[in-house]
Formats: structure tokens, sequence, C-alpha cells
């Protein structure tokens, strides 16, 4: 193996003059045992010229101190990646302050850029490029991976995508950069300080998608800083006092429609700013999980597997739906069951009257919250495995099918048992109580489970590799073998779902019953900014570095929210008929209370929509800079549509 090996690397050596310091970049590892035709077979694929159908691209083995050679090291030439950067339409900024996609052509006119400045690119767009230029290693005329007749291909297939869903290929991953890592763990959560996140710093080392994240969680917490300001007054000085919360509720309704809509353009100005708001979007491959008939593709033309969306509709509507109606009736008994404990706990309280019986009226809250917490989980999975088996071609529709299950779910579990004790049971008192139980344990719960754990079990992996690794022979590359073996072992981190799922719900405690507890938008800045910084050293300690992912929008979650708020808008109408005080100004007829909180909560909507129409989307600025780039564009288009027509008159 070792001397195939040596003939594969020596066949590559004309692309060492081109870089002659390889620098690592991506990391590939192989399933112990894989065949070494097949690994002669992919590096070549690799290495070999793009005429030829490969990446053209730069691989070093890496020598285990087993002396096991299944991990391999991925990079590129300087001139390779920024070939690579016009393929996947980069957007850089020019010397004239303007955005415009990169072309190599053009090279000369963008600002920072130099031939021996190897900077130009941030080292996440690198790993971008290289992952991009990977996953369109395409089958041309094999019919099967090499050595294993049961992994079948066909022209066009991506090879990648194969050797994963066959087992060959473990996992392909971007390296951390240890001394960049560290500038940004000091700028980002290295000291305790009042401030703004180094957002660009972010999306220079993780991308735009997770910067985005942090852009959204940040601004999230500011937004919610007014409303945690007037609500602990409210709650201080107005404890049991109703009729004062109907003000309250009232601003809660505007703060959740302009929050949203101040988010689009400061959203708008950061993937500007980023060149991600102008980056076209890509024609969509089939998700690696997909599988059908062999087919043809109406679109592309391409050989590719084809399934019948009737049969995705029938698993979808026969056996997927089904499931979750079940899930949302067993969330329903566990309420119910919830309840029960309750009134066992009131019981009590009322026979003893003792500080423990006082306690003991917040215990069944808690098993609730930690329940809600543990079937929310379980469920994640089940949707998850349902989503994959309804077999959806694009990862796209995969995701938005499976958002929406888990945000129905999620949403019945936490909030059912809220909408019960205000809408059914009347009990204000008791609404408050399962509001602040159900918030706060469930912030400390995600707290633990998602960062503390975590950072604690891999700072433990850590150390026995260090000691293992330090009673080893040391050689030339036993730093970066220390490396890549830490970063494999790490926990690989599956994007921004969890995340937004917890500010989603964390909202929807905000915004549906704030008004009968003040406090929640106090606790909600509280948890935000412990976890700004838990996240941060999630992302820099715990898992592996991430793939870049260019992005414009925080996408369905920007719909999810808007729906939460004009629930909110419900919900809290209803509350505000509810009070005291506006209950007293209709003594004769309930018919006329119901009519005119039916009235505003229609008159509030329709405030809602119209602002959301008349607050613009992006600044007057950055539409201006992106009508004259198009403008550009079709000037462009036209000059070479004459200098065609005028050379084929010379003809």
């Amino acid at each position: 193996m070792e001397e195939k090996t040596k003939e594969v690397v020596e066949s590559w050596s004309f692309l060492d003059t081109v870089e002659s310091n390889f620098r690592p970049l991506v990391v590939i590892e192989l399933a112990k045992g894989t065949k070494e035709e097949t690994i002669e077979w992919f590096t070549k694929r690799i290495v070999d010229k793009k005429a030829n159908g490969g990446a053209q691209l730069l691989v070093k083995p890496l020598v285990m101190e087993n002396g096991v050679e299944n991990i391999y090291l991925v990079g590129a030439s300087h001139l390779r990646l920024l070939l690579g950067a016009e393929t996947v339409g980069l957007v850089k900024e020019c010397s004239d302050n303007s955005m415009r996609t990169f072309t190599y052509s053009s090279r000369k006119t963008f600002k920072d850029f130099a031939d021996d400045n190897h900077n130009f690119l941030t080292m996440a767009e690198c790993q971008y490029i290289i992952k991009h230029e990977l996953e369109n290693l395409r089958a041309k005329n094999e019919k099967m991976i090499p050595g294993y007749p049961q992994a079948k291909l066909y022209p066009g297939k991506s090879i990648v995508r194969r050797l994963l869903t066959s087992g060959i290929l473990v996992q392909i991953f971007p390296l951390h950069d240890r001394e960049e890592l560290k500038k940004l763990r000091h700028r980002w959560y290295g000291r305790v300080k009042v401030g703004y996140q180094p957002l660009d710093d972010i999306r220079c080392y993780f991308g735009e998608t997770i910067a985005l994240y942090f852009g959204f969680l940040e601004y999230f917490t500011f937004a919610l800083i007014p409303m945690a300001v007037i609500g602990i007054p409210y709650y201080v000085f107005a404890w049991e006092d109703y009729d004062k919360y109907v003000m309250f509720a009232t601003f809660n309704l505007l703060w959740s429609t302009v929050i949203l809509e101040v988010w689009k353009r400061i959203c708008a100005i950061l993937t500007y700013r980023w060149g991600t708001l102008l980056m076209k979007r890509q024609f969509e491959e089939p998700r690696p999980g997909f599988h059908g008939v062999l087919g043809i593709n109406p679109v592309t033309g391409r050989e590719e597997p084809v399934y019948s969306s009737l049969k995705r509709q029938l698993r979808i509507y026969l056996v997927s739906l089904p499931f979750v109606c079940l899930c949302l009736y067993f969330s329903l008994y566990v309420m119910m069951i919830y309840f029960d404990l309750e009134q066992w706990a009131l019981d009590y309280h009322k026979e003893n009257e003792s500080n423990f019986s006082s306690l003991m009226l917040y215990v069944p809250s808690i098993i609730y919250a930690v329940v809600i917490e543990i079937m929310n989980r379980i469920y994640r999975y089940a949707a998850e495995f349902l989503t994959s088996w309804e077999n959806h071609r694009l990862e796209s529709s995969y995701q938005n099918h499976l958002i929406l299950k888990v945000l129905v779910f999620n949403f019945l579990n936490c909030f059912a048992s809220l909408f019960y004790i205000a809408f059914v049971l009347f009990d204000m008192k008791l609404l408050r109580q399962s509001l602040a139980t159900l918030l706060i344990t469930s912030q400390i719960l995600n707290q633990f489970a998602e960062s503390l754990l975590p950072y604690w079990l891999q700072k433990r992996y850590n150390r026995r590799m260090k000691k293992r690794m330090c009673s080893q022979k040391t050689d030339r590359d036993l730093s970066i073998a220390e490396q890549v073996n830490m970063e494999k072992e790490m926990g690989t981190y599956l994007g921004t779902f969890d995340d937004y799922l917890e500010l989603f719900l964390q909202f929807g405690y905000v915004s549906l019953f704030s008004c009968v507890y003040p406090l929640a938008a106090v606790f909600a800045v509280l948890n935000n900014i412990t976890e700004i910084y838990s996240d941060a050293l999630k992302m820099c300690r715990v898992y592996k570095r991430p793939f870049a992912e260019p992005t414009a929008n925080i996408g369905v979650w920007q719909l999810a929210f808007e729906t939460m708020s004009v629930i909110s808008v419900v919900t809290n109408c209803i509350l505000i008929g509810m009070s005291p005080q506006v209950d007293a100004l209709f003594p004769d007829s309930k018919m006329d209370l119901v009519l005119t909180v039916a009235l505003v909560e229609h008159l509030l909507l329709a405030i809602k929509f119209i602002m959301a129409f008349v607050i613009p989307d992006k600044p007057r600025d950055i539409q201006m800079k992106l009508a004259k780039l198009e403008f550009e564009s079709l000037e462009a288009l036209k000059q070479q549509q004459m200098k065609l027509a005028a050379e084929s008159l010379k003809e």
C-alpha cells in the first residue's frame, strides 16, 4: 500500500511546483481497511486536471502513529483557489468600494488583491471552494466504485456522495487554523465585556450562516432590553394588579412586529457587506440520502435516481401526518397529567400550609418542564427519521418538512398548557407560575445539554489524547497529526437548527404571555447573554469546524418568527379582553366585549401588516447599489451582444 501511495503522490508532483508550501485545509477520513484500488482511484480523481474530470487539488496522506493511512489532507494552489472562487460565484469588495462577483480576469480591480497576497480569500472561503470542488467530482464512465461492486455509479453521479452513503468515506471536515482561532476566541469571549460581537471576524472564520445566527442572537438580545426595562417596574409595583398589564400587552404587540421588520434591514446590511446578498443561487443537487430508480432528470438531462412524488405524498399523509397527530395527542395527555399533579400539590398545600408545601407548588411545573425537554428531543429523532424516510430529493425540501414537523410539535408541547390555563381555567396566578417555571427550567437544561456537558466531555478527551501523543516518538508531522486526531473525534456541528428553535420558543414565551409575567424578558436577556458566550465556546472548543455556508438571510425561521408574532397579537388581545379593567366597560353584554376584542385584534393585525409593508426590507442605499449593479450587468450583456452581432456581420 505504501508503494502505491508513493507512486500516486509522485504522479502529482507537477502540482507541487505550483504551490511549494502545502497548506492543509480539509481532512478526508476513509474507513479503515479501505481497498488500495479505491484509494488510488479516488485520490487520482482529486488531483487530476479539470479537463479530465478531476478537481485539480493537492492531497497529502497523513500517517498516524499506528501506521494506518486512512486520513488525507487536501489543499489547493493559490491559482486554483482563485479560479474556484469564480466558479462558486464569490462576491468580493472592489477598489471603488462596490461589491461584485469575483472573476479571475478582473482580479486586479478587487480591493487588497495582489498575486502574492494569499490572504485575499479567507480560510473559510478556501475550504468552501474545496468542498464545492470535491462534491462536484462526478463519475464519467464508471459503473461502480473500484473495489466495491455494490457501490453503483452512473454518469454524473457525485463520487463523494456515493462514497459517504456506501460507508467508504467516513467524514470530510475543514481544519481549524489554531492561530486565527486563538485570536478569535480572545476577541469573542476571551474577556467579559459589554459590546458587540466581532461578527465580521466570525464570518471570516466560520462563514455567513453561523455569523448571521450570532448576529440575530445579539440583535434579539438588544431588542429584548426595552421589554425587560419596562417589565421590571410592572413586576415590582403591579404584581397583582392585572389592570396595568393592558398597557404592557399593547406595547408587546408593537414591539414584536417592529423588531422583526428592523431585523430584515440589519440582515440586508450585513449580507451586502459580506457579499452573500448578491450571490446567485446555485442549482441544487439531490441530497445524499435520496434514492430511487435510475432515470433522466427533465431539467438537467442527466441520469440520476427518480422517485414518484405520489409515493412521497402517500408516505407524508398516510404515515407521517398520523404519527405527528398521535404525538400531539400524547403531548396533550401528558399535559393533563401535569394538571392533576398541580391539583394534588395545591390540595397538599391547603392541608399543611408550611414552607415545604409552598415549595411543593413549584414541583409539578419543574417536572413538567423536564418532561417537555425530554419529549422534544425524542420527537426530534423521530421527526428526522420520518423526514428521511419520506425520501425528499432536495436538502431544502427535507429541511422545510423537518422544521414544520418540529415546530408544530414543539409549539404545542411547550405552549399548550399555558393556553389551557389562560383560556380554559382563567387562572392568571397559575399561568404566571407555569410560565416562569417552564422558561427558567428550559433555559437551564438547554445551557447544560448544549454547551456545558459537551465541553466537559471534549476537554476530557483532549487531555487523554495529549497524554497519548506525548508518549509517541515525535516527528515533523506531530503537530498536524495531533490536531487532526483531536478534531476528527470532536462532535459534528449539525447546523443552527436547534439554536434558532431555542430562540423561537423563547420568543413565544416573551411575546405570547409576558404581560402576565413581565420578568420573562429579563430572564430571556440574562439567558441570551450567557448563550452568546456558551455558543461561542461550543463553536471554538467543542465541535469540529463546520464548512462555511453562504446565506442571504435566516431563511424559513423569519417566517416562523413572524407567524409567532401574529399568534401573539391574538393571545394578547384576548388577555386584554379578560382583564377586569376592560371587562368593567361591558357590564351588561359579554357579546359586545367579544366583538370589541375581535375588532381590536383585526385592527392590530391590519396595522401589523401595514407596518411590514411600509418598512422596507432593505435600506435605501443598498437598494440603489443593487439597482446600479443590475443596470451595469444588463449594459455589459448588451455590449457583448452588440459585439457578437458586429463580428457576425463582418463574416
